[in-house]
């Protein structure tokens, strides 16, 4: 339990539903949906259409979307991927005859189909009460009629005002009068409210036919891109086997790739044999096997790591006890590795990610994202929509699995996770932050299960985050003594860029029948419960 004395929040408990997100109308928006009937799909889609519009830099319809689902609490884990593809007329040789080299951000040809608005269709058709129609209402009032600027959206909204500054929808709709929206000013967003009330009416189809998708196209056309109405048409996310590990008598569950959450399971198995000699949370012991265990993985990652239906990912072998013996066995406790290969995708992105509880237990893991904050920073003109860059992740070297190619998934850094204890699910959880998330979820689930924190308490310990290559991020609420233990073993320290992360989570209790909710203090969200 936290000092009460001390500034910070304490866990959320409630017995009949619960949502955690990293915004406040967000949350409210899932817990109303809860106590008007919906299960805890229908909040999840209805708590991330709001985010869509009221946190645009994190999130937005025409970005990606992955889920976790353990229907009624149980021990099957269902798992869906809707992450959009590239065009049917997308290679690295057509790309490089139009000049290009390297997938930049702003960029047509960083855009993939968006596949969140198929992803929410299918879900809710599968595992919901309501249609798109039933759960958009909320977010359609919040574009049309306007909602407040909340703190951390105008921080990171502030960060993002060169990008958007550069395409005339954009600024238009994000800079108006010029200039970032200050904290508590009202923001209107009537193009997007009228595309959503197009999709509430038509479903998936008022998105990817008609003219939102034309619009979309012509636009992206004009810039060079090669999408055609025929790849908006055909977009169709896909269910798919979930893998996992156990870590501390827990399954812990990930999307397979093109996620990274491989990442994640693998370094729990390497911590697995490090972890319990340390003395805390925050021992340079623990943020060192942190670090070296988080280098290992993320060297995998940039090499192997891409669409499975188009490149052969060796999955079991890099989730094998073997395997997690040699990379451990490559750590030196008292000196920092060298000479890993080079991280080839550096940079922090912006998600938002939705965990839902509802009063028969149906467990909801949800993540939602344009990759970047606001994406590639283009916008569409009539549709409002503003467009995500994930396709920047693809490479253009034809020897790697993750080159671009036609109907090809990119390498995606967005993963929810879910947590699973004797055959019932007990955590629905995950941690934003771009290409952090993957150590971030080994750094929560570590902090609860090694060093005994409560769900608020792991969320709330400062953090670090190592790539392959290059130095370590670390919070200012790292005690100095322990930034120094670090460097003295060889690891270059650098303050991060803003604050690391974003985490939301709720644990389930199968014997009191209470859920108990944490949510990020790094945001401006919130755990509610009833």
């Amino acid at each position: 339990m936290r000092n009460l004395e001390l500034a910070g929040r304490s866990p959320v408990h409630a017995v009949n539903g619960m949502a955690a997100t990293s915004h406040p109308l967000a949350t409210l928006a899932a817990v109303n949906m809860l106590q008007d009937g919906g299960n805890a799909m229908d909040a999840a889609v209805a708590a991330c259409a709001v985010q869509c519009v009221v946190e645009p830099e994190s999130t937005g319809i025409g970005g990606d979307c992955f889920v976790l689902y353990a229907p009624k609490g149980g021990g099957e884990v269902l798992a869906f991927n809707g992450s959009g593809r590239a065009p049917a007329a997308a290679t690295a040789d057509r790309l490089r005859e139009l000049g290009v080299e390297k997938l930049e951000r702003q960029s047509p040809h960083a855009v993939t189909v968006p596949g969140a608005i198929d992803a929410w269709a299918c879900l809710l058709r599968d595992h919901g009460t309501r249609d798109l129609g039933g759960v958009l209402g909320p977010a359609i009032r919040h574009a049309k009629d306007g909602y407040p600027i909340h703190s951390r959206v105008h921080v990171d909204w502030q960060d993002s005002a060169e990008i958007l500054a550069k395409d005339p929808t954009a600024s238009r709709i994000f800079m108006p009068g010029g200039k970032i929206p200050a904290v508590g000013a009202m923001h209107r967003q009537p193009e997007l409210a009228a595309t959503l009330e197009r999709i509430a009416r038509d479903g998936r189809d008022g998105f990817y036919t008609g003219p939102v998708a034309e619009d979309i196209v012509t636009f992206l056309n004009g810039l060079g891109g090669l999408h055609t109405l025929e790849d908006f048409a055909a977009a169709a996310g896909e269910y798919t086997t979930p893998i996992k590990t156990t870590y501390r008598g827990h399954d812990i569950y990930e999307c397979p790739p093109n996620g990274q959450g491989l990442l994640a399971l693998e370094m729990l198995n390497v911590l697995a044999g490090l972890l319990p000699d340390v003395s805390g949370p925050l021992s340079p012991e623990r943020l060192h096997f942190a670090i070296e265990a988080a280098r290992l993985a993320y060297s995998d990652r940039d090499n192997l790591l891409a669409d499975p239906a188009q490149s052969d990912i060796p999955v079991e072998r890099l989730l094998s006890a073997a395997y997690a013996d040699q990379q451990r066995a490559r750590i030196d406790p008292a000196r920092a590795m060298k000479d890993l290969p080079p991280s080839m995708i550096p940079v922090h992105a912006d998600t938002v990610y939705i965990s839902v509880v509802d009063k028969d237990r149906n467990a909801v893991s949800f993540i939602n994202s344009l990759f970047n904050s606001f994406g590639t920073g283009f916008v569409s003109p009539k549709s409002g929509v503003a467009l995500h860059n994930r396709g920047e992740s693809f490479v253009m070297d034809p020897d790697h699995p993750n080159c671009i190619a036609p109907g090809k998934r990119p390498m995606h850094t967005i993963i929810p996770g879910m947590a699973v204890k004797d055959g019932r699910a007990v955590m629905p959880f995950g941690v934003m932050g771009g290409h952090y998330q993957a150590m971030g979820h080994a750094w929560l689930l570590a902090n609860m299960f090694d060093f005994g924190l409560d769900v608020q308490e792991a969320i709330d310990l400062p953090r670090i985050f190592a790539g392959a290559d290059g130095p370590v991020e670390v919070e200012s609420g790292v005690p100095e003594t322990v930034v120094a233990a670090l460097q003295a073993r060889g690891h270059e320290i650098t303050a991060p860029s803003k604050p690391i992360g974003g985490a939301q989570a709720i644990w389930i209790d199968s014997d009191t029948g209470a859920l108990t909710g944490g949510s990020e203090p790094r945001k401006d969200g919130c755990a509610l419960g009833y």
